[in-house]
């Protein structure tokens, strides 16, 4: 019995390395194998660039500061130009939610979270976005939040002058398999 795997297994080395073997180095100095590759850039000249990583699952806000949903990804043409946005609007979770194109030049990105000056200037509820404000235990006064440092990666938010209802009677987008 271990003599049969010991012959299967020498079998097996002896293929894998005639594999191996046979993809040596080539012989022929063609132009486009020998070119250099891609040139190689350096981070600078990707500055003020954002990952569309992150730009996916971005919240989107209207000019009320009223949540409207969040991206769920990005449509580009061939070139690769990035034509339009899914938002997804309203649901639980990803349930029940309604998809919408927009053109991308509807959606403007913003850097900065959104400042509240104090509980009382921040919108009640109905998807308003969270006051950035804190309050200590027993003290009267609010107290704003520590400034977060900026990310140039990614921005803080989109903002998309429509309410949560106009963006719902949208007709669904729907992705073609076509």
């Amino acid at each position: 019995m271990l003599t049969k795997y010991a012959v299967a297994g020498v079998a097996a080395s002896a293929l894998l390395a005639s594999v191996a073997f046979a993809q040596g180095p080539s012989a022929t100095t063609d132009s486009a194998t020998t070119a250099a590759p891609v040139a190689a850039s350096d981070t600078s000249s990707f500055k003020g660039s954002w990952r569309t990583s992150k730009l996916v699952g971005l919240n989107v806000y209207n000019d009320s500061n009223e949540s409207l949903g969040s991206i769920n990804d990005l449509l580009a043409d061939k070139s690769g130009d990035i034509k339009g946005v899914v938002i997804g609007v309203g649901g639980f979770l990803g349930v029940g939610e309604h998809l919408v194109a927009v053109p991308i030049d509807k959606v403007k990105f913003v850097d900065e979270p959104i400042a509240y000056t104090g509980a009382s200037t921040a919108p009640a509820t109905g998807g308003a976005r969270p006051s950035t404000s804190t309050t200590t235990t027993g003290a009267a006064t609010t107290a704003p939040a520590p400034a977060a440092k900026k990310n140039p990666w990614y921005p803080d938010h989109a903002m998309l002058s429509a309410t949560k209802e106009q963006l719902k009677a949208m007709p669904e987008f729907k992705y073609s398999t076509d």
